[in-house]
Formats: C-alpha cells, structure tokens, sequence
C-alpha cells in the first residue's frame, strides 16, 4: 500500500480550477489560428471536389490540418485510395510522439478514458497542455477533455465556412491564412520556453531540431525529418539536462 501511495504522489493531483469550462477557456488562444487553417482547408476541399457533407465528415473523422490539405491534394489530381491512406498515415505519425509525451499525466485513467483524450489531440492542444503540465505538474481530465472539445468542434465549424464561402476567396494566401498555423506554433513555443526558464537549453534543442529536419528533409521525405527531428533533438535535450 505503502508503494502505490508513493507512487500516486510522483505527480499531484490536478486542482479544483482544472475543469471542463477551465479547459474550454484556455483553448480561446488557439481559436483564430483553428479558424483560419480550418476554414482555408473548406476553400481547398471544396476546390478538389468534396461536398459539403464529405467536408464535414473528413474534419470529423480525420480532424488533422495538414492532413486534409493533402488529402484534398491529392483527391484533386485523382489519387488512388490507398496511396491517400498510406500518405495521411506517414503525416500524422507524430501524433504517436505527443501522446506518449502526455501519457504519464493519465496512466490513473482506464484505456477507454485515455483513447478519448488521444483521439482528439492535436498539435496546437498538446502544446497547451504541456504548457499546462509545466506550470502545475498536473492535467485534470475534465481539463483536457474540455480543451479537446473545443478545439475539435471549432475546426469543424471552420472547415464547414470555409466550404460554404470558399467561392469568394479563390487564394487565401492573400489574406495570409496560410501563416496562421505557423504564427500560433511560434506563440505556443514562446510561451513554453517562457514558462521552462530553461531559454539557453531550449535554443539548442531548436537548433539541432532544425538542422536535423532540413538535412532529412533534403535526402527523404518532410515528414520523416519532422519525425526524426523530434526524436533525437529531444533526446539529446534530455541527455544534456539529465547530466547537467
């Protein structure tokens, strides 16, 4: 008894303040990047060809921003199937890195319980809740599925404007939707190191992330530089921590 108990205590108990409406508001900051990636994705799906009710399910089922730009790509010059499907599969292997990344947060938590939450992470969700992790050791359920939610229902109201009223805007790099996304990330990350105070150690870790995925990208495929990138930067940032 005496071990599980001390086990229980490696990581707190999320407090009171993290509920479901907490998670919902702190989801608030990422809501105009979701909407103007989310709704430049309906331009592209409606441009290759999607209906509506195809637009709605592809954002409901795959809900995954770089994914469904592809996707819509590759629908659009007529792509097999499979060659869709093994592509999507590639892009969003990273996904597999963020979940174990928040894994130890919900261990206490039933297989099913964990499967939602990893079903609808997110880049964006899982940047803001490490951000959380960081601050108060701890992520409440309620919290997480709160910010899940959120982000999800907003993508998919998103994606269904942009389909709507994709017939105006034929080039949304033009009102610089494209750099939403980036400009989001960039702010998540500040706020990360902000809140690390680790600012010397997280610059390295960058550098070499950098150099790692544009080397890659240069011999292979995009994907598989971000993926390696993320495994071995991170690692050598945890090695020079740990001996530090």
């Amino acid at each position: 008894m005496g071990q599980v108990n001390a086990q229980m205590e490696t990581i707190p108990a999320p407090q009171n303040s993290d509920t479901f409406i907490q998670g919902v508001k702190d989801c608030i900051p990422t809501l105009l990047g979701y909407l103007s990636i989310g709704f430049a994705a309906g331009v592209v799906e409606k441009t290759a060809g999607l209906s509506i009710a195809e637009i709605v399910l592809l954002s409901f089922i795959l809900y995954a921003g770089s994914a469904q730009f592809i996707a819509a790509g590759m629908i659009a010059v007529n792509s097999s199937a499979m060659a869709i499907i093994i592509t999507v599969f590639f892009v969003n292997l990273r996904h597999i890195l963020l979940s174990a990344a928040l894994s130890p947060y919900f261990r206490h938590l039933s297989p099913l319980k964990n499967m939602l939450i990893g079903t609808l992470l997110t880049d964006e969700t899982f940047g803001v809740a490490i951000n959380k992790a960081a601050e108060k050791k701890a992520i409440s359920e309620r919290w997480m599925q709160g910010l899940n939610l959120t982000a999800w229902i907003n993508w998919v109201v998103a994606n269904i404007a942009g389909a709507y009223f994709g017939n105006w805007i034929s080039n949304p790099e033009k009102f610089g939707l494209n750099y939403a996304l980036p400009a989001m990330f960039i702010g998540l990350l500040v706020l990360s190191m902000i809140s690390r105070r680790k600012i010397v150690l997280d610059i390295i870790v960058g550098v070499l992330a950098i150099v790692i995925a544009v080397g890659v990208s240069m011999m292979f495929s995009s994907s598989l530089g971000v993926i390696l990138a993320t495994i071995f930067a991170s690692t050598i940032g945890m090695v020079i921590e740990k001996w530090k």
